[in-house]
């Protein structure tokens, strides 16, 4: 006998076309006690359903993942600001041509920073290359936030050689969506920062991270703080990007104050080179 893994319901369709109709035309949803709790969107928004929004954004990407055979990740963290180089090239060249100082200035940063897409998207394809040759349960595959810049040139090193690749996006006040690199039936959108970062850790053996913003340090501490309290199984955790990193932060005073043990400084490794990170986490699990 076939299990009923779906609802075959004449009503349930029409309310969702109902649903639908409304969103389309712009028209305001109409109270309607009797609109089934699941599909009820003013229902579904209330700060009393809150756990339920959390317990849906936990599984339908699990589920998904699950169902498409993705077991192991490298989760690539980076800031979303970083251009590829020719698109860097191209704003310097029209900043020089305006004579405008400013806008010369931020160009050239921009320029200076866009090796680190090219060697984002390096190891992405690296990575990408290697899981190709294994078996599907030892493959690795990549994710990132699934927004542009470092993420993007990850999830673009995997599309290059034809590789499925995940990208986590967020919904934020300014309008963004997935890359155009993510493959498609593993672009997932959330709402909460807690349930994206949970997905991140949740089937990671490696991450690698580069220059980035709050978002980016964010990410780093939350993957240190589960390391080194093991809620989270050790992994290699690759700096990539040696004389940002030292510049940015200091851990040794941490270990000089006391707040954090010298053996601490152990939970990441820095590199500038993205053969170096990947052999990094090779060795880590003795990959062959």
């Amino acid at each position: 006998m076939e299990s009923n893994t779906e609802l075959q319901d004449a009503r349930l369709t029409e309310m969702w076309g109902e649903l639908h109709r409304n969103t389309t035309n712009g028209d305001p949803f109409q109270p309607n006690a009797y609109r089934l709790a699941f599909i009820d969107p003013e229902f579904l928004q209330r700060r009393e359903t809150r756990g339920i929004r959390f317990q849906l954004e936990l599984l339908k990407p699990d589920l998904n993942l699950m169902e498409q055979g993705i077991e192991s990740t490298v989760v690539v963290y980076g800031s979303a600001r970083t251009l590829a180089p020719d698109e860097a090239a191209e704003q310097l060249a029209q900043a020089r041509a305006s004579e405008d100082a400013e806008r010369i200035r931020l160009a050239e940063r921009a320029v200076k920073n866009s090796h680190y897409y090219a060697q984002a998207r390096h190891f992405a394809r690296l990575v990408a290359e290697y899981s190709q040759t294994r078996p599907t349960s030892e493959r690795l595959t990549i994710c990132t936030g699934g927004g542009p810049g470092i993420m993007e040139a990850a999830n673009r090193g995997a599309h290059d050689v034809g590789a499925p690749n995940i990208g986590l996006n967020i919904t934020l006040p300014h309008e963004q969506s997935g890359n155009r690199f993510i493959t498609p039936s593993l672009s997932f959108k959330f709402h909460y920062f807690a349930l994206r970062k949970m997905h991140f850790m949740m089937r990671a053996k490696a991450l690698v991270v580069f220059p980035g913003g709050f978002g980016t340090l964010d990410e780093l501490f939350e993957v240190l703080t589960l390391v080194q309290t093991r809620k989270a199984k050790p992994v290699p955790i690759v700096l990539f990007g040696s004389s940002f990193w030292q510049r940015v932060l200091h851990p040794e005073v941490m270990v000089e104050e006391g707040t954090i043990s010298a053996q601490d400084l152990e939970l990441f490794h820095l590199t500038d080179d993205p053969q170096e990170a990947w052999e990094l986490i090779r060795g880590f699990y003795s990959l062959p």
